[in-house]
């Protein structure tokens, strides 16, 4: 056998060697709702609504009183489109490791040749080891070479957000770093290669020229890690301290301005069947700059295709904003549960304390009817506990509160 075909054996070995290793390092195991297993708080007395609070990400909480949302991240057991369409605009970068690229399959016969022995697989091995690791320190120079890091912005449950710019302009940047252990969604192009899902979405919205999402301009596969580089406005907040810094709540004009913002740009990520699935405040930005906020989506680390009936049963997101189909169900699909997390947001807006479902449905927590008759439809309508009585992203456009 000549060199060629050694290699190719040794390659198919390789493969192999890999996908077993990748099968060991499995993500955490889906929450499915038929078995429910997320552990619920027991029925107790009915609480009094807290105080706003921010719970950290990675579920501990801070030494401040307020507490940031908490993620709850799983492997996803439905199956979701199979290849993304990323458009034709290639980024800058893009550089993938050696463990981010899909391998063809060694399925064609080869002619009979005169046998070789086999080099050793622990020199297959050395050999790739040493192929990766320099792929891996060139996409790292590529990106030190480009952008400098600077202080930590935030830390959650798919990595930590930095500071930096990118030193040609000095473009203010943030810089996003996700373990591999923390991507719990993969994608594949139309190459073959395995992309992260939110590489995949920011892709899809760079192609399709959507404003709202903040715009992904480099990213780099360095086998341990992904790092993003997205775009950082200036100046912005997310929507949680945004609320806190007007004490606790905002006006309702001023809510409804940011909602209906928010409402066109779910619509629209829709239109290209992105299923965001963890909207809330915290991963909303706000534009200070102009007399009107604008607002930015950002974290698309937990969001899948969909198609127009998809059903999901692992759930993705945060825990406090579960909506209440998937405790009675054990299911829930894209439009009802997007209806009821812009809910949730609306709420967060207009009340001095954190939405719960639970909570909101065991009547602990009551929309204010300090609110004008028209806001507290609009958010009953959105707060619907029964999903096929829920409204519609479109129906919501033409609710009189938004006109």
């Amino acid at each position: 056998m000549n060199n060629d075909s050694a290699k190719t054996r040794q390659s198919t070995a390789l493969t192999r060697n890999m996908n077993s290793s990748m099968k060991q390092q499995s993500s955490p195991a889906a929450i499915d709702g038929r078995t429910k297993s997320i552990k619920r708080k027991a029925s107790s007395d009915k609480e009094t609504p807290q105080k706003r609070k921010r719970v950290s990400e990675n579920g501990e909480e801070p030494s401040q009183k307020r507490k940031r949302s908490l993620d709850l991240h799983l492997q996803e057991t439905e199956s979701t489109s199979s290849s993304v369409d990323t458009g034709r605009g290639s980024l800058s970068e893009g550089c993938i490791g050696m463990g981010g690229v899909k391998r063809k399959a060694d399925d064609v016969e080869e002619p009979i040749r005169k046998r070789k022995r086999s080099p050793d697989l622990m020199t297959i091995n050395k050999e790739t080891e040493e192929d990766l690791t320099s792929s891996v320190e060139a996409c790292r120079v590529l990106f030190e070479d480009k952008y400098t890091q600077e202080k930590q912005l935030g830390e959650g449950g798919c990595g930590s957000v930095f500071a930096g710019y990118r030193k040609a302009d000095h473009l203010p940047v943030a810089i996003k770093h996700v373990p591999n252990d923390k991507q719990f969604c993969k994608q594949t192009d139309e190459n073959g290669n395995h992309l992260s899902v939110e590489v995949a979405m920011m892709l899809k919205l760079r192609s399709a020229g959507h404003s709202a999402p903040v715009s992904m301009l480099d990213w780099y596969d360095l086998d341990e890690e992904l790092i993003l580089v997205l775009e950082r406005p200036v100046p912005a907040v997310d929507l949680y301290e945004y609320i806190e810094a007007n004490r606790g709540s905002l006006q309702e004009k001023e809510a409804m301005i940011i909602l209906k913002q928010l409402l066109d740009a779910t619509i629209k990520l829709h239109e290209e069947h992105i299923f965001h699935r963890d909207i809330k405040v915290e991963n909303i930005l706000i534009e200070t700059g102009t007399d009107v906020p604008r607002v930015r989506l950002i974290d698309f680390g937990l969001s899948c295709f969909f198609k127009k009936r998809s059903l999901y049963s692992a759930f993705y997101g945060t825990t406090a904003h579960v909506p209440p189909e998937w405790y009675s169900r054990g299911t829930y699909r894209a439009g009802p549960t997007t209806v009821w997390q812009l809910g949730v947001v609306l709420f967060d807006m207009l009340h001095s304390y954190s939405f719960e479902t639970k909570q909101f449905l065991d009547d602990q927590l009551k929309i204010s009817t300090d609110l004008s008759n028209d806001c507290q439809d609009f958010l009953q309508f959105c707060l619907t506990k029964d999903p096929e009585q829920r409204p519609t992203l479109e129906q919501l456009q033409c609710h009189p509160w938004l006109r």
